[in-house]
C-alpha cells in the first residue's frame, strides 16, 4: 500500500510539474508577443478606422461659384503667357529642357497631386508659392473651426502641345491649343474629391469642403493674387497665378 501512494504522490508531482512549465511557457510566449518582436511601439495594437458618424459642418456663407469665379480664359491666357515659360512646350522632353524655369509639385500634407495623365508636375515658382499658400489657409480654416483636416487634389499642371493634342481627342472641350496650362503658371483643383487625414468619428460633405476651398479661392482671387475659373463639367476650379 505504501508503494502504491508513493506512486500515486510521485504522479501528482510529475503533472504539476508539467502544469508549471506549461503555463511558464505560455507566459513567455505571451511576453514575446506583445513586445513585438523588437518592435518600438510595444504592445501590438490592430488599429481600426473609426466610424464616421458625426457629420459637421464649416460655418461659412454659401455663394455662386458660377458667379465669383468667372475669370474667362482669354484672360488667364494673357498673364500666363506674359509671365510663365517663353514658350509652350512641345512635349515631355521639351519640358524637361525647361527644367530650370520650373519647380517640381509633390504631394504634402494639404494637398494630393493626382495621377497626372495628360500633365506634369511642374510649375513656376510663384505659381508654386501660390498653391502652397492655398493649402496653408485651407488647413488653417479647417484648424481654426475644429474641424477634420483634409487634402484637396490637384488634378492638372503644365501641358505640352502633344498632351493637349491627347485631351482634344479624347473628348474634353476644356483642351484648347492656346491653354493656360503650357506655361506653367496654371492648375486644376477638384472640387468633388478630398482626402481624409484625421483619424475620427467627425467627418464633412463634400460640398462643404467645396466651400472651405472656394472661400479661401475667393480671398486669394480679391487679393488680386490668382485668376479663377468655375468649371461645371471638369469639377475642378481652373486657376492661373497672376504675378
Amino acid at each position: 500500500m505504501e508503494d502504491i501512494q508513493t506512486f500515486i504522490d510521485n504522479h501528482k508531482k510529475q503533472a504539476m510539474a508539467a502544469i508549471v512549465a506549461v503555463c511558464v511557457l505560455l507566459l513567455i510566449v505571451g511576453v514575446v508577443k506583445c513586445s513585438g518582436g523588437g518592435n518600438e511601439g510595444g504592445l501590438e495594437q490592430t488599429e481600426q478606422e473609426p466610424e464616421e458618424t458625426n457629420l459637421v459642418a464649416y460655418p461659412g456663407r454659401t455663394f455662386d461659384y458660377k458667379r465669383k469665379f468667372n475669370d474667362l480664359q482669354s484672360k488667364q491666357y494673357a498673364v500666363a503667357s506674359k509671365i510663365g515659360l517663353p514658350r509652350p512646350p512641345k512635349d515631355r522632353e521639351d519640358a524637361a529642357s525647361m527644367r530650370n524655369k520650373l519647380v517640381e509639385v509633390k504631394t504634402n500634407r494639404n494637398y494630393i497631386v493626382d495621377d497626372l495623365t495628360h500633365s506634369a508636375p511642374y510649375l513656376i515658382p510663384s505659381a508654386k508659392k501660390e498653391l502652397d499658400a492655398i493649402g496653408e489657409e485651407w488647413a488653417d480654416i479647417l484648424q481654426r473651426n475644429g474641424l477634420p483636416h483634409y487634402r484637396f487634389y490637384v488634378t492638372s499642371i503644365l501641358r505640352t502641345q502633344e498632351s493637349i493634342r491627347h485631351l482634344q481627342r479624347s473628348g474634353n472641350i476644356n483642351s484648347v491649343t492656346t491653354s493656360c496650362h503650357c506655361y506653367g503658371t496654371t492648375f486644376d483643383l477638384a472640387y468633388m474629391r478630398f482626402d481624409k487625414v484625421t483619424r475620427t468619428s467627425d467627418y464633412m460633405h463634400q460640398d462643404n469642403l467645396k466651400l472651405v476651398l472656394g472661400q479661401v479661392l475667393l480671398n486669394h482671387q480679391r487679393a488680386g493674387k490668382i485668376y479663377v475659373k468655375y468649371e461645371a463639367k471638369q469639377s475642378c476650379f481652373h486657376i492661373t497665378v497672376r504675378k
